[in-house]
């Protein structure tokens, strides 16, 4: 879940911040990235599939129509 590794990408990045730890402050920078990353692709996967079923949803409505005939 990106948001959840987002959350905590902060907090490691924050608690490097505090303590002078660069290397922690880089960890949390990374891992807070990766969880924007995973966030957005999952946004686009939602918004890939919404168009999948809309699509489909037409798809059957053109095959009604068609028998309709």
């Amino acid at each position: 879940m990106g948001i959840i590794e987002e959350g905590k990408g902060k907090l490691k990045e924050a608690a490097g911040d505090l303590t002078d730890n660069t290397e922690l402050e880089e960890e949390g920078r990374a891992q807070k990235e990766k969880g924007q990353a995973d966030r957005e692709a999952d946004q686009h996967r939602a918004k890939a599939k919404a168009h999948e079923a809309e699509a489909k949803e037409k798809e059957l409505e053109q095959e009604a129509a068609e028998s309709a005939k």
